[in-house]
């Protein structure tokens, strides 16, 4: 059955013609004031949980000065600086979380291996005390009742939510044709390893932050190729998992059959640890009914041998050396690669058949003051407010609005439709599989679409940069569902053989040299900023 959240109540249409009270304020980065931390003994740009783990245990820096750094960092890159544009928004009780977490860790309590860790999830995800806006300025102070279930599960295993991350309007349902990474509210993000490329999306702001060392782990979601996607193009660890692996209650949907939340992160041992915490059974999500994944620690399934006997089939393309180098890396560590195609589904796409529907359900769950009940509205709130809401305009909001379910020939090709899609993706994976007897199929991205459609998981591990142009790439590793372990026990081993990540400070360092993150060079006397130091910009 798909997933679709049950309408709590139901509430009297209201829309608000004009701007509202606040909007501006609320697309600028907002937060508590943060005085200039001291330095702690941790590279932020390249720091993961074991990192962040074994100085909070040794007391080398606390959980609320690791926040403050963040932030600062935060306001050094994302804000100021190259401005990068990724974090939309701070959590205002970051810093107060975080010593509440050092007071738990001082009288020997731990609540989760993500104890103290700081997080940005995308900005479609609830958290209780900031709006949940998709990047819609009709959406800006639409504030949730409580936290999403994922965010629950993420604060059991220790994790600080610090803030939220810029995305695609919408999750990139908005209309044809927008930039990625581009919203009304947030604006565009850039790419950290070549701010004229695009960041991918939709998760393009937790793409850029993860990359950029915003936060120690930061979390996508992804209905077809938002996490897989930016998490190439920002070279990133990306998970998309099945879909029912974590809650999707408290997201704002798309598409109740392909949505799913996942981790982007700088390494594979973080994407396990990340997803460990995010996997749950949810009453409210029906699809989590069948999660056997429950209890499982996907850390443990990490090994530097896991590719040895392993049989791989993987889909041919001759457009990236760093691709061809990544099969030659696969090989190396003992596995069997079997050339093959894998297919698709000929039905038509569910997304705009699901969209109003799914998300109708979310909106009727806000609080009683929410801004917006209905898509209808924000489509009308979007009109009304045409020069800031409509910049690439409204297309799919329209197309979707069109759609009505309660109409008995609409309703049986939309069930015909997403019944072919599932079974014909699904069928298409698994009979490449079965037939060759593989354990996994790799790609270089080409599988990304018909993974989304069929639900199953994908696992995208950073494998070196262009030799033109530094610009990243990343091999694919599909499988079955909740075949997570596998996938994440691969993508270690042939990230633990190739040494291939590196920071975007390294690969593009004229981006950051003239911020307070990096040490200063001899090149530096070029920055001018207004309050320049001699020798360095001032940020």
């Amino acid at each position: 059955m798909p997933f679709i959240l049950s309408p709590s109540r139901p509430r009297a249409r209201r829309v608000t013609a004009g701007l509202a009270t606040g909007l501006l304020a609320a697309a600028v980065v907002a937060g508590p004031a943060v005085a200039a931390p001291k330095p702690i003994a941790l590279d932020l740009s390249t720091a993961g949980v074991a990192e962040v783990q074994a100085g909070l245990a040794s007391r080398s820096f606390t959980s609320e000065a690791l926040v403050q750094a963040y932030l600062e960092r935060i306001t050094a890159v994302s804000i100021n600086g190259p401005h990068l544009n990724a974090v939309r928004a701070i959590n205002p009780s970051a810093l107060a979380d975080a010593k509440a977490l050092d007071a738990e860790r001082k009288k020997g309590t731990l609540r989760g291996a993500l104890h103290g860790v700081p997080i940005l999830v995308k900005d479609n995800i609830d958290v209780a005390g900031m709006p949940t806006t998709a990047g819609s300025v009709a959406l800006a102070n639409s504030y949730p009742a409580a936290d999403a279930p994922l965010v629950t599960e993420l604060k059991k295993a220790g994790a600080i939510i610090i803030g939220k991350t810029n995305l695609t309007e919408f999750a990139n349902f908005m209309t044809n044709g927008m930039p990625a990474g581009y919203s009304s509210l947030g604006g565009q993000v850039l790419n950290p390893y070549d701010a004229s490329q695009t960041p991918s999306g939709s998760s393009a702001g937790s793409g850029s932050a993860g990359a950029a060392g915003l936060a120690t782990l930061t979390v996508g979601t992804e209905t077809s190729g938002s996490i897989l996607s930016p998490a190439r193009a920002n070279s990133l660890v990306g998970v998309k998992p099945t879909v029912g692996i974590a809650s999707r209650t408290g997201i704002i949907p798309i598409s109740a059959t392909q949505d799913t939340a996942g981790p982007m992160t700088k390494s594979v041992y973080d994407a396990a640890a990340l997803l460990t915490a995010m996997t749950s059974i949810d009453p409210e999500d029906p699809a989590t009914a069948a999660n056997p994944s429950d209890a499982a620690d996907f850390t443990a399934a990490l090994s530097d041998s896991a590719l040895v006997g392993k049989r791989l089939g993987f889909v041919a393309s001759t457009t990236d050396p760093v691709y061809t180098a990544s099969l030659d890396a696969l090989r190396a560590q003992g596995a069997t690669l079997v050339p093959v195609t894998v297919g698709g589904s000929t039905a038509p796409s569910i997304l705009t058949l699901e969209f109003e529907r799914d998300l109708n359900a979310y909106l009727s769950r806000l609080p009683e003051n929410a801004p917006m009940d209905t898509l209808s509205d924000i489509i009308t709130y979007n009109s009304a407010n045409a020069p800031a809401a409509l910049k690439f305009g409204q297309t799919l909001l329209t197309d979707s609005e069109a759609v009505d379910l309660d109409d008995p020939a609409q309703q049986a090709q939309y069930v015909a439709a997403r019944d072919t899609g599932l079974t014909q993706s699904r069928a298409a994976i698994d009979s490449v599989l079965a037939a060759n007897d593989l354990d996994a199929i790799v790609s270089n991205s080409g599988t990304t679409g018909v993974g989304a459609r069929a639900g199953y998981p994908s696992v995208i591990v950073p494998s070196g940069y262009s030799e033109a142009n530094r610009r990243p790439s990343g091999v694919v590793f599909l499988g079955t569902a909740w075949s997570e372990a596998s996938l994440l026990g691969f993508a270690y081993d042939f990230e633990q053989a190739t040494k291939a990540w590196q920071s975007p400070q390294n690969i593009n360092p004229s981006l950051f040299r003239c911020t307070s993150v990096v040490p200063v060079s001899e090149w530096d006397s070029s920055c001018t900023t207004a309050d320049a130091k001699p020798g360095k910009g001032k940020q």
